[in-house]
């Protein structure tokens, strides 16, 4: 019987290449779309390679700064002074780490070659933090920040670049007219607070004026020692920007920041929200309805076409019920056909969601972007290609089984 089935899908899916072309290409777009897409945000928010312990850590690179006599607010990037004074003292984090915000680009002069590179500033914390993989040499510690020392960790790509068929550990360069010398080479990585060509010590600028001031270039990464823990650092945090002292307190006198993860730090500098959760169930809510009302759309266009394909099949549906089909059966050979399709069209957009990540890791529009699907992401695909087979096919099938024979045959349903 499921032979028969399969044989008479095939033979329908060959009699209307048309209405089998546009159903396949209404499935692969949108499986793709959403693979993809499902790809790209687990690889930002979900806690795996160098941000491995991001269940663990939060982070801020805002503050808000008002004045409760006075209107005006001001929201910018943390203070050296801020996160030395304030945050390195909490005491649910077991490692508190301030780094630039975000790189900076800097020129480097190379074997007269200048090349454009992103710089970033680091504390010894920021490497016990994050889990880069070590390619050679050693990272930037406690020392090194402490003696200011001017050296450097390169990423692959940026230490091939620059120093092309030579050893790399102990080579000199010039970044914005300072020297520094390579120590380490970690492997390139494309994670939000992982970025970066190349590191130095924070202490490697021209001056130390930047221990001075609340308001600067830097964020914080801050790390729970377990993730139970993490709710408690979350509360220290906004208790801590209640306690925060200006140089001049007729400018601003009231403080708002909060220790975010990944996510609610997206959702917070993307809804401008002063919530606890930065407005995540905001997001989330709205990213569902988008992602329903995309699902929703091609799945009604299958439908519509299905009606007006299995229409013009009541000739053979009335020819079927008069030799006794029932329903159910008819019902199974309809929504089976499908399912079908929509297998078929999801094994094709699985494998066009692969080729086009493979695309954007080689094309380079994501710098160091590397990104798989998943067996997750695989099993997620699968089910939506089933939710999509079922939705397009079951109404319409449903339908047409119900028709009396005598009105099929004469092609009057």
């Amino acid at each position: 019987m499921f032979r028969n089935y399969l044989l008479t899908a095939w033979k329908v899916f060959m009699r209307r290449k048309l209405f089998t072309a546009i159903n396949l290409l209404c499935i692969v777009l949108t499986l793709m779309v959403l693979l993809v897409a499902t790809a790209l945000l687990q690889n930002t928010f979900y806690p795996t390679g160098v941000e491995g312990k991001s269940d663990r850590f939060v982070q801020m690179v805002m503050m808000q700064s008002s004045h409760t006599g006075k209107g005006g607010t001001r929201r910018g990037t943390l203070g050296y002074k801020l996160v030395d004074k304030y945050l390195k003292p909490l005491k649910n984090a077991e490692l508190v780490s301030v780094t630039s915000s975000i790189p900076s680009s800097v020129s480097v002069y190379q074997d007269g070659r200048i090349s454009s590179l992103d710089m970033r500033l680091t504390d010894a914390e920021y490497w016990k933090i994050l889990d880069f993989t070590v390619l050679q040499g050693r990272v930037i510690n406690d020392d090194d920040v402490a003696q200011g020392r001017m050296v450097a960790v390169l990423n692959e790509s940026t230490a091939r670049k620059l120093f092309p068929g030579q050893t790399y550990l102990g080579q000199k360069f010039s970044a914005n007219g300072q020297i520094f010398t390579v120590i380490g080479v970690v492997r390139d990585e494309m994670h939000m607070n992982a970025y970066s060509d190349i590191w130095t010590p924070i202490s490697a600028q021209p001056s130390s004026d930047y221990k001075n001031s609340l308001f600067g270039q830097y964020g914080a990464l801050m790390m729970a020692r377990s993730p139970d823990e993490l709710p408690a650092l979350k509360k220290e945090i906004m208790a801590v920007a209640k306690t925060v002292q200006y140089d001049d307190p007729n400018a601003f006198n009231v403080t708002k920041f909060w220790g975010d993860s990944k996510l609610q730090l997206f959702s917070r500098m993307l809804l401008s929200s002063e919530d606890e959760d930065g407005g995540t169930s905001k997001l989330i809510g709205g990213v569902i309805v988008l992602m329903l009302l995309f699902m929703a759309l091609p799945a009604l266009n299958l439908i519509n076409l299905n009606v007006g394909r299995i229409m013009e099949r009541s000739s053979e549906i009335g020819v079927r019920k008069a030799f006794g089909a029932t329903s159910r059966q008819l019902v199974a050979q309809l929504v089976l056909e499908n399912v079908l399709l929509c297998l078929i069209g999801g094994a094709i957009g699985l494998l066009c969601a692969a080729g086009v990540l493979w695309w954007l890791e080689g094309s380079g529009l994501i710098p160091y972007l590397t990104v798989h699907l998943n067996f997750a992401v695989f099993g997620y695909g699968l089910l939506i290609t089933l939710v999509f087979g079922v939705l397009s096919g079951v109404i319409p099938a449903w339908k047409m089984s119900r028709l009396d024979p005598v009105h099929a045959l004469k092609g009057t349903a």
